[in-house]
């Protein structure tokens, strides 16, 4: 019996272009379908396609660029914007808000529209895909503030894992920081994203959720940022943190820049300015901001 080919060397054209900066993977392979991407002069209409670094890409008969190296930002997404690169609806969304000089990003993960606090940004698709995996076995924590008084007996429910609706949700790390009259604050840390899963969880125990703040993500934190505020993370902590050879040019020393923000979302004490961004991971993130019900408890946060 013969053996197997041996894949076709070299990348996806799809992977190529969006490692470029020209969109994400699944809008380049639409540009593909559509005939707008040329490889050796020859018009390409199938993503099916593997290139190499020999090989002459032009998207719109213009040269492809060379790649960017990845990068990283932190952005505190604001309450009312959708995480999506389109909305249906017309409603404003992460990406309408960043500030005009910021390159071509994806976000990791999702936050949503009555969610706030900490969503990474990225330039490199694969990064993206990398850290949304639960094998990253990376911890994304949240200060959340509920209508109801729950016990330590409620909360085991979440900490050995509910189903809601037919969908097993993982175990949670739940801790009970404060109940402050009809309200109370929970520290909530998840190691899947599955679609509100918080909020669908809380619901099912009889608990509603009227604020949620995503205060970290893996090592990286909140720390710091207000709403709209987008920073880049150091190149050297990327590399760290995500394992990537350092070949790749830095950009220069990161520097917070503000998006918009709509309306005045997030009115309240602002986030715990304890660290700056990227910072050694294993401490506690900062505490949320508060709002319509009390600060956020101001006790200690339970360690990753």
């Amino acid at each position: 019996m013969s053996a197997d080919p041996s894949p076709p060397p070299g990348e996806r054209l799809a992977k190529v272009l969006a490692r470029a900066g020209v969109a994400s993977r699944r809008a380049a392979e639409e540009m593909i379908r559509d005939g707008k991407v040329a490889v050796n002069g020859k018009t390409v209409d199938s993503p099916a396609l593997n290139v190499t670094e020999r090989d002459r890409i032009t998207v719109e008969g213009q040269p492809l660029k060379e790649p960017e190296p990845p990068r990283l930002w932190r952005y505190y997404k604001p309450l009312g914007l959708v995480t999506s690169a389109k909305d249906e609806k017309g409603r404003e969304t992460v990406f309408d808000a960043l500030p005009p000089e910021m390159p071509r990003v994806v976000s990791v993960g999702r936050l949503d529209l009555n969610s706030e606090g900490l969503l990474l940004l990225t330039n490199d698709g694969a990064i993206k895909r990398r850290l949304e995996l639960p094998s990253t076995g990376w911890l994304r924590r949240y200060r959340v503030r509920v209508n109801g008084q729950p016990d330590e007996a409620l909360l085991d429910r979440l900490r050995r894992g509910i189903e809601v609706e037919g969908e097993r949700f993982q175990p949670m790390e739940v801790t009970l920081d404060r109940q402050q009259g009809a309200n109370a604050w929970l520290t909530v840390g998840l190691r899947e994203g599955k679609n509100r899963e918080i909020r669908r969880a809380m619901s099912a125990l009889g608990l509603a959720v009227n604020r949620l703040i995503r205060i970290s993500y893996g090592p990286f934190r909140l720390d710091g940022l207000e709403p709209g505020q987008v920073e880049e993370i150091r190149p050297k902590i990327v590399r760290d943190q995500l394992g990537l050879a350092p070949d790749a040019p830095a950009p220069l020393k990161p520097k917070a820049q503000r998006g918009k923000t709509p309306g005045k979302p997030g009115a309240g004490p602002k986030p715990g300015q304890t660290r700056g961004p990227g910072k050694a991971p294993g401490r506690k993130p900062a505490a949320g901001p508060g709002g319509a019900g009390g600060r956020p408890p101001r006790g200690k946060t339970p360690r990753r």
